[in-house]
């Protein structure tokens, strides 16, 4: 059985703009919007929303085998404005496994309660080199140093709550989305990108003609970096899940940017043997590049849904992304990798 091709182009201009679209845990709407308008265009689709944001598409397809289920995430990583200091900056609480130092003199929106959105920075606290000298590069990177400097006219608590800005605004940091040589350079990758992967396999599946083998549904978590995104929203007579989400590139790891991999333990423990085996199976059938790895700092939405009682078989795939929460880097061999293999498995 030959896999249907995939729309390379589509691939790369869905993921682009799903990467330019802020989206915080907590501040996820657009990001999810964006997917269900995408999505709309298909007839095979019904399209739902969970009670807490999610989105969930239902391929139906008549068949006496149980449900499947796939799930990837558009939240990222951000940030909520912890307090407005007496000179007019921010200081933040982060949203999410933010490290401070990846993101200094980031680039960020902070977005008001009324809809307004207010260019900014993150920089140290004493980041002139001028004044502090060595005393900046000494400082630590914390919660009690950081700041927003916003682009605007303002030098005090009163000027800032004059711009509209309050305690609890979503602040975002900018994905410097970049596509060069087959890479993918941005932000946000985690797991945007896999929520591309399974938006180009639809499209594959759904231009070429084809059908998944039984009913699927497509969970689009949006609560997954603060650990509960697939909790619910995944239908309690689907058989196996399979998670979406990034390989994590690194020293010690098997995982690269040009495949594809199949995570068998992470923080919540191992995923389960015989969906592994089958996934397995499926890439050497149809050629796809992967690996197995073992990630200790990594938790993922499969593992939210079984400890909130999810009696699913769950496994795990994704590409191999490089610098995970920080300026992250994939390759397009291994993002086609993980869309063949969402096609092989949907097609078994």
């Amino acid at each position: 059985m030959t896999l249907p091709t995939i729309n390379q182009e589509y691939f790369v201009d869905f993921l682009v703009k799903l990467l330019n679209i802020s989206s915080p845990t907590g501040f996820a709407e657009p990001a999810i919007a964006f997917v269900e308008k995408e999505l709309s265009q298909y007839k095979q689709l019904e399209l739902t929303r969970t009670r807490k944001g999610a989105l969930v598409a239902k391929w139906k397809v008549e068949s006496d085998l149980p449900p499947i289920a796939l799930t990837a995430h558009v939240d990222t990583l951000g940030a909520v404005v912890k307090e407005i200091k007496s000179n007019g900056r921010l200081k933040l609480s982060r949203v999410g496994g933010v490290q401070w130092p990846t993101v200094e003199t980031e680039g960020v929106w902070v977005f008001t309660e009324k809809g307004e959105k207010i260019r900014g920075s993150v920089l140290i606290d004493n980041a002139s080199g001028h004044i502090f000298g060595a005393a900046g590069t000494e400082t630590p990177r914390n919660d009690d140093h950081m700041e927003v400097r916003l682009d605007a006219r303002t030098t005090s608590e009163k000027e800032t709550r004059e711009l509209g800005i309050n305690v609890g605004d979503c602040v975002a940091f900018d994905p410097r989305v970049e596509v060069t040589n087959g890479f993918i350079r941005s932000r946000f990758l985690d797991d945007k990108a896999c929520v591309a992967n399974l938006a180009a396999a639809i499209k594959s599946l759904a231009e070429s003609g084809r059908s998944p083998k039984r009913t699927v549904y497509f969970h689009i978590s949006n609560y997954e970096e603060v650990g509960h995104g697939a909790a619910a929203g995944i239908p309690s007579e689907v058989a196996e899940l399979v998670t979406v989400d990034m390989a994590v590139v690194g020293a010690g790891q098997a995982s690269d940017e040009f495949s594809a991999t199949l995570c068998i333990k992470d923080s919540g423990g191992v995923y389960y043997e015989g969906l592994n085996k089958k996934l397995r199976a499926l890439a050497e059938k149809h050629g796809i590049a992967y690996k197995t790895d073992v990630y200790p700092f990594y938790g993922s939405d499969g593992e939210a849904f079984w400890r909130a009682g999810g009696d699913v078989a769950l496994a795990l795939i994704g590409p191999g992304i490089d610098a995970s929460h920080n300026y992250e880097r994939a390759h397009m061999d291994g993002l086609n990798a993980t869309t063949n293999w969402i096609m092989a498995y949907l097609l078994d």
